[in-house]
């Protein structure tokens, strides 16, 4: 089994909640900023990085929200670099909640996220988004 820790982060403004577009290995939707951490990188530095990265925003975390634990069956997982995976994936998934101090948003190029915007919270159940949203939603008191 495939271990991937990585950190997230929920970013609201106002009734606005960030979130980039996933699109990689043929599977995607709206998500969390957030992504792998990289070893030796603590879990908070890879949230504020991967955000960066993803939204062009720079962000303060305001704490821990959640830590939450995955595992997707190989046959359900999707192919990297066009390779099917042939062992599932334990997913460890570490969310903060965070605030925007500066930047602006930019769409990341050459990544894993082919667009970023902000959803009024009204707006975020319509939307095709990965499971992690929800969970961290709910996490944030967004969601009942």
């Amino acid at each position: 089994m495939f271990t991937r820790v990585a950190a997230y982060a929920v970013v609201v403004d106002h009734d606005h909640l960030l979130l980039p577009h996933w699109n990689e290995g043929g599977g995607s939707g709206w998500t969390l900023p957030g992504g792998g951490i990289e070893p030796g990188e603590h879990p908070e530095a890879a949230a504020i990085r991967e955000l960066r990265e993803e939204s062009g925003y720079d962000v303060a975390l305001d704490g821990l929200l959640g830590v939450d634990s995955i595992v997707i069956p190989a046959e359900r997982r999707f192919a990297v670099n066009g390779t099917p995976p042939d062992e599932p994936l334990h997913g460890i998934r570490i969310v903060y909640r965070a605030h925007v101090v500066g930047g602006e948003l930019t769409v990341e190029a050459n990544g894993s996220t082919d667009a970023v915007a902000w959803h009024r919270l009204d707006d975020v159940d319509a939307l095709d988004r990965v499971d992690l949203v929800d969970v961290a939603r709910r996490w944030a008191g967004l969601l009942a």
